[in-house]
């Protein structure tokens, strides 16, 4: 290759370079897209959005003797997303069903409603409530929203999505939204598993037990 071509064939390099750049800045502001290619904004129309339980699933994973990873879900969410202008008055209220919940493993999930974990009897509700969110990047959210769990409550932070409105739905339907959401936190916080402590965790300092949560809910008419 003679040094002619050469030049131009670094110009053309960082043209590309540059385009790719300035179309990923321009990406960051605008809507996100959805499966069909529609766009979406990043917030849903300013409303109250019903949680459809039907629909909606919180997951999560726990460690298990360190390098293991038991994954399960709870069956029963219920709860309020209310969506406005402005991100400070955005909020989330957000109630799950304890005994609910499913490892597929009938014996662990009697062990895990048991008062050594989650002690349904006594604490049959988990909530999570917030208000206020912050743009994290593009079209993912943080709400610094308080989980109450099995009588104990403490700031775990949200990060989410919104994933956009259902399209095709029949005229006399509410406008559908979904959301996706993650989270991670240590049980040890909220008094649970305290023979997991060593025995199967150790003297682990990170979050053991991630969250995932997965929301359709429908606006609600306002009052």
């Amino acid at each position: 290759m003679n040094s002619t071509n050469f030049r131009c064939g670094i110009l053309t390099l960082l043209g590309c370079i540059c385009v790719a750049i300035c179309l990923e800045a321009c990406a960051a502001d605008k809507p996100a897209q959805t499966a069909s290619g529609m766009a979406t904004s990043p917030l849903p129309a300013p409303g109250t959005y019903k949680v459809d339980s039907d629909h909606s699933f919180a997951y999560f994973g726990a460690r298990h003797h360190v390098v293991g990873l038991v994954r399960g879900r709870f069956d029963k969410v219920t709860g309020t997303i209310v969506a406005a202008k402005d991100p400070a008055e955005c909020s989330v209220d957000i109630i799950i069903d304890a005994a609910s919940i499913s490892t597929q493993n009938k014996e662990r999930d009697e062990d895990l409603r048991s008062a050594e974990y989650f002690d349904v009897r006594q604490f049959p509700k988990m909530t999570y409530k917030g208000r206020g969110i912050r743009r994290s990047s593009g079209n993912t959210w943080t709400m610094d929203g308080s989980l109450t769990l099995h009588g104990v409550t403490k700031v775990v932070p949200l990060r989410f999505t919104f994933n956009g409105i259902f399209a095709g739905l029949p005229a006399d339907k509410p406008a559908r939204a979904a959301f996706h959401g993650n989270a991670a936190t240590k049980r040890v916080l909220f008094n649970i598993g305290a023979r997991d402590n060593l025995d199967e965790l150790g003297m682990l300092q990170t979050p053991d037990v991630e969250i995932e949560i997965d929301v359709e809910a429908d606006a609600t008419p306002a009052k």
